[in-house]
């Protein structure tokens, strides 16, 4: 009996909460809250697409713009969310020191997440790389494609996205083959102890004026390398642009044993010889 009359009492209270002036002041302002956050979405999204424009048209640096209209959509977001909360009648300090609280925690949680993003703002002010450059780092060789605030995008020649954390990415080594402009490649080919040394030579830099990708094509020479115990090695270092060192590599082995057999330069190969007694 007491049971019933306790839930009769709290029916009534809710009854009477429904029907009064607070229930319509919270329900208005619950429905304006909502109308403030998806109008504020809308006009926050369309702003951050013209900011990223505005930066593409004005060739802003490409590094830097993922990162910065990422920063900028965040830092918005957070407005609008302190708007959302003052239409809810919440004091705004209250609100942000929830908002304080929760973020400490959340940190406490994704400690790696903050140091991905400490790995970013490090990248984008000392500048060891920056987009379209060749790395290999972690492991992985590629183009940068994008530096994003907590990981970087490379494009591999597979043509594959290979999605590297900043943090280890900052704190650990890497290889930058696009920072000094051109790329040295070094090549060797073995020729036999009987084949004319000065024709090979010759062979191997005819070769590389073919190839178009080759830069600076009078800076480069052959020298002899080494006298192995069955060839004489031949080394020449070509320059090329980042992009064009494989194209290099492949253009330069196929044709250089083209240009050797056209012109009798001998290339040695294992062989054994079988003596048998009787």
């Amino acid at each position: 009996m007491n049971a019933f009359l306790f839930l009769a009492d709290d029916a009534f209270n809710i009854m009477t909460f429904l029907q009064g002036d607070s229930f319509l002041t919270a329900l208005k302002s619950l429905g304006l809250a909502i109308v403030v956050w998806i109008v504020g979405s809308t006009i926050i999204n369309k702003l951050v697409s013209l900011i990223a424009r505005s930066m593409e048209k004005a060739n802003f640096d490409v590094s830097l713009r993922p990162f910065l209209v990422s920063m900028i959509g965040v830092l918005l977001k957070v407005l609008l969310m302190l708007a959302v909360a003052s239409t809810l009648g919440m004091e705004v300090t209250s609100f942000v020191a929830i908002l304080s609280a929760a973020a400490f925690a959340i940190g406490m949680a994704l400690q790696g997440g903050l140091a991905n993003f400490a790995g970013g703002v490090m990248i984008l002010i000392f500048k060891p790389f920056k987009v379209t450059d060749l790395l290999t780092a972690q492991g992985f060789t590629g183009t940068v494609k994008e530096i994003q605030v907590f990981n970087t995008l490379l494009l591999t020649l597979d043509n594959e996205i290979i999605i590297i954390p900043n943090g280890p990415l900052s704190n650990g080594t890497m290889t930058n083959h696009s920072m000094q402009g051109k790329r040295g490649v070094p090549l060797t080919y073995g020729i036999a102890y009987g084949a004319d040394i000065d024709t090979a030579k010759r062979v191997i830099m005819e070769v590389a004026a073919t190839c178009k990708e080759v830069i600076n094509l009078n800076e480069s020479g052959v020298v002899v390398s080494g006298l192995g115990d069955s060839s004489v090695d031949l080394t020449v270092r070509l320059w090329a642009d980042p992009e064009d060192w494989w194209t290099v590599f492949f253009y330069m082995n196929e044709h250089v044993k083209k240009a050797f057999d056209k012109n009798n330069v001998g290339i040695p190969y294992p062989t054994m010889d079988v003596n048998i007694s009787k």
